[in-house]
């Protein structure tokens, strides 16, 4: 399911199964940003354990963890102009938005803000991923409308499913929002097989 989700949401592939990648290889050197909040920081497991640092592991690339615990998108778009000059990525990892949701943000300025941070990127010619965040409730968690619609609008791709089955999990989080060392490690796989998809990898 999701690497049809992820397929689906490459709208500017020909058609659906086309082998053709979205990006072309990392250089052997290149920068990856992983930038986000506290998903991104790896609030709940040591920080050797978040999953910048397994994605490191993963792909052989410098991995920079940018993630700020409790960051609102609006503070997340201040900021990372200053960090995408700073370290240079030739690939940023999006994963932003979930405190929007916690606090009850409109999701329209949630969806304003990633919109603008990808703008930024892609100013810098830089490669951008994303996952999707799921809203919290009592029924089965899925990503927030937003994260579709923003990836599909921007062709960004993206993984709608890993974090909603993490927080699904008791085994694999730490509280209601934040996964656990064997989480991280999911969700570290999940972006690594996203990025191999992708073609940066």
């Amino acid at each position: 399911m999701k690497k049809i989700l992820l397929c689906c949401l490459f709208l500017f592939l020909n058609a659906c199964g086309n082998d053709e990648k979205v990006f072309t290889p990392l250089a052997s050197d290149a920068v990856i940003l992983a930038f986000g909040d506290s998903l991104t920081y790896g609030t709940g497991a040591k920080r050797e354990s978040s999953y910048p640092a397994i994605l490191a592991q993963l792909s052989s690339h410098q991995v920079i963890n940018e993630g700020v615990a409790g960051e609102i998108s609006q503070a997340g778009l201040n900021r990372l102009p200053m960090l995408l000059d700073k370290h240079q990525p030739q690939l940023l990892i999006l994963i932003h938005g979930g405190n929007d949701i916690l606090r009850n943000i409109s999701r329209e300025k949630t969806a304003e803000n990633l919109k603008q941070m990808i703008a930024i990127a892609k100013q810098r010619d830089i490669k951008i991923v994303m996952l999707g965040v799921p809203s919290f409730g009592l029924l089965m968690l899925e990503s927030a409308e937003i994260y579709q619609q923003v990836a599909s609008a921007e062709n960004v791709p993206i993984d709608l499913e890993t974090l909603p089955d993490i927080l699904s999990s008791s085994g694999l989080k730490s509280d209601r929002v934040h996964p656990n060392a064997e989480g991280y490690q999911v969700m570290a796989e999940a972006i690594y097989k996203l990025l191999q998809e992708s073609g940066a990898l």
